[in-house]
């Protein structure tokens, strides 16, 4: 999930250190300077801290599968083509939709990294599907998989070279003021490039969720794991873990109340918190099948050499 220009278009000089003092008091210098972020008390800094830690979980999340492909070699059994293919498309769409509806920096840092992971993961999948010479009607999937690869990759490419114009948006105190003579309790309305980024936003999250669903019936088809890195699963579930806490423990910007916050941000919430249930269902598969033989797609029995890699 991660490209160039990564920072909300916000007020400009909202990264100067010159403003920080008036843009941000009492805030934290080195996440102002470092994320783009005005963090001004614990909350703000308990959003930032998760965030960074959900981060570091959808860093290494895909190096167990890495490892399980190399080793196994049986990536393209293992895995559902369409789980990645609509990971990679909900992740490209988090990606531009974080980008257009001026998301929180860590929220677009998560998307830009992961959109990289999955094109590497997929071009793994390509390249054992291709070394195995699985059925002639499977090399189409193959052909339509890379197709998508290099669409989106062009299109994030273009989209990385616009430079759009900065909306003047001048962002003070964000924390919640009971002496504020704003409306807190509507709900605030979206400008134009916000309804474009949460309608992509939305459309991501339905991604997600369908992601999985595919991975499922794979499992359940080949009543086995093996080739599956656990360990993917459960990284991106505690990745996402902090990354909806820290969403949710984000002070509203100014003008906005918990309500309008939550709505703003509903689609990125949902994409997040709505996997993180199906991935733990994916972990009961896991726990099913630890001690099942290992069958492989055709539904012969494997050998000992393509034995789970998760123990029991």
């Amino acid at each position: 999930m991660w490209k160039g220009n990564v920072f909300p278009q916000s007020s400009p000089g909202w990264t100067d250190s010159g403003n920080f003092s008036s843009l941000c008091p009492n805030g934290s210098q080195w996440v102002w300077e470092g994320l783009g972020e005005c963090a001004q008390d614990a909350r703000d800094m308990a959003s930032v801290c998760l965030g960074l830690l959900s981060i570091v979980c959808f860093m290494v999340s895909s190096l167990p599968q890495y490892y399980s492909s190399c080793k196994k070699g049986n990536m393209d059994s293992a895995l559902s083509v369409w789980f990645l293919l609509l990971w990679l498309g909900g992740d490209s769409c988090n990606l531009i939709g974080s980008f257009l509806a001026d998301q929180l920096p860590l929220q677009t840092y998560t998307a830009i990294y992961y959109v990289l992971a999955d094109l590497l993961m997929l071009a793994m999948y390509t390249y054992y599907k291709m070394r195995h010479r699985i059925a002639h009607r499977r090399t189409v999937l193959n052909v339509v998989g890379i197709s998508c690869v290099l669409g989106l990759t062009a299109g994030l490419a273009h989209l990385s070279g616009v430079d759009p114009e900065p909306e003047i948006i001048f962002s003070g105190f964000r924390s919640r003021s009971l002496l504020s003579t704003t409306d807190t309790s509507s709900i605030q309305p979206f400008t134009p490039r916000e309804i474009i980024g949460f309608s992509i936003g939305s459309v991501s999250s339905v991604l997600y969720l369908c992601s999985r669903l595919p991975q499922m019936h794979t499992n359940f088809k080949r009543k086995s794991t093996e080739g599956v890195s656990y360990f993917l699963f459960a990284l991106v579930i505690l990745g996402n873990t902090t990354y909806g806490l820290s969403v949710l423990l984000k002070n509203p910007e100014r003008g906005h109340g918990e309500r309008s916050y939550l709505v703003h941000h509903l689609p990125w919430l949902i994409g997040s918190l709505g996997t993180l249930t199906l991935d733990l269902i994916i972990s009961v598969q896991f726990f099913i099948y630890r001690k099942a033989p290992v069958q492989n797609v055709n539904g012969s029995l494997g050998t000992d050499e393509t034995a789970p890699l998760i123990p029991s």
